[in-house]
């Protein structure tokens, strides 16, 4: 019985574990090998080693594209996870009007990065923009605000409009986490005289730890993937200073056709989602699936 079960396990994994093979672990091997290439695409390719990983490590562009990676984690995580954990919660109340709202904030996933990046492009736009004519009719500004052509503000603006991006679908995630929180826990708060608020910072918040990590890795790996949406408001620009690492990626494979040092960058990105995962899992606690029904 345990061998026909072990043999009935393997059968239902192996869809999924084809799955991984074919487009995540093979393609991460074959961009390995061509981060050994001098290969710009089309001729004939030259093997040149650990040359690529050298050059990637001493070229200026490589680190100043990471820590622009970095700076655009701790800004996305910032505008998205507190904002997002509000709506969820929001979301999850009873009221019948709050169904209508949730239905509102969940449109923006509905739309491609390249349309939302279009959209946003043009509401920001210094000359004829939404946003330069509702903040000069407030008396905020004057009307002419280059937001995406100003190299000290084009980053912030970037991560605020990933965050109305994704704000939805982490919305989503908190929304479904306060469903399971069970009414007893809520009820037990009243009775020792806790606030609404004192509720949600001693109820709410702890029972929330998973979906937290959980919107945190995913966060912070998509951080590192961000790449249509910037590329279509500012193409890494003004200057380099949204030029993230997968837009010199992008840069370093096709504008430069060096497809030796873009894969090189391909497999960085690769390895930093993977530790940042595992960091996250430990330093969180993660990996020990306490049930989200813990104290009950």
């Amino acid at each position: 019985m345990g061998a026909r079960m072990n043999w009935q396990r393997w059968v239902l994994t192996l869809p999924g574990l084809l799955f991984f093979v074919i487009f995540a672990l093979a393609p991460m091997v074959v961009a390995v090998y061509y981060s050994g290439l001098n290969w710009n695409g089309i001729g004939t390719s030259q093997w040149v080693g650990i040359q690529n990983w050298i050059h990637a490590l001493s070229n200026g562009a490589v680190f100043h594209a990471l820590r622009l990676t970095a700076e655009l984690m701790v800004l996305s995580w910032f505008f998205q996870n507190p904002l997002s954990l509000a709506l969820g919660v929001f979301m999850a109340g009873r009221q019948k009007y709050r169904a209508v709202y949730s239905v509102i904030y969940f449109v923006p996933l509905l739309f491609s990065s390249v349309a939302i990046g279009v959209t946003w492009s043009y509401i920001l736009n210094p000359n004829f923009g939404l946003l330069d004519a509702l903040l000069k009719i407030v008396g905020l500004g004057n009307g002419q605000q280059n937001w995406l052509g100003n190299p000290h503000w084009a980053l912030l603006v970037v991560a605020g409009v990933i965050a109305w991006q994704f704000i939805p679908f982490n919305s989503l995630l908190y929304h479904g986490g306060a469903k399971q929180i069970p009414d007893s826990l809520y009820e037990a708060a009243r009775l020792d005289g806790a606030s609404p608020w004192q509720s949600f910072l001693h109820v709410t918040i702890p029972q929330l730890k998973n979906t937290m990590v959980t919107t945190t890795i995913l966060n912070l790996t998509g951080t590192l993937t961000y790449f249509d949406l910037i590329y279509v408001l500012t193409s890494g620009g003004p200057g380099d200073s949204t030029n993230v690492l997968a837009m010199e990626m992008y840069k370093q494979a096709f504008y430069y056709q060096n497809i030796g040092m873009g894969s090189v960058i391909a497999v960085v990105m690769a390895v930093a989602g993977l530790v940042l995962s595992i960091l996250t899992v430990k330093f969180t606690g993660f990996s020990r699936m306490d049930s989200q029904m813990e104290g009950m």
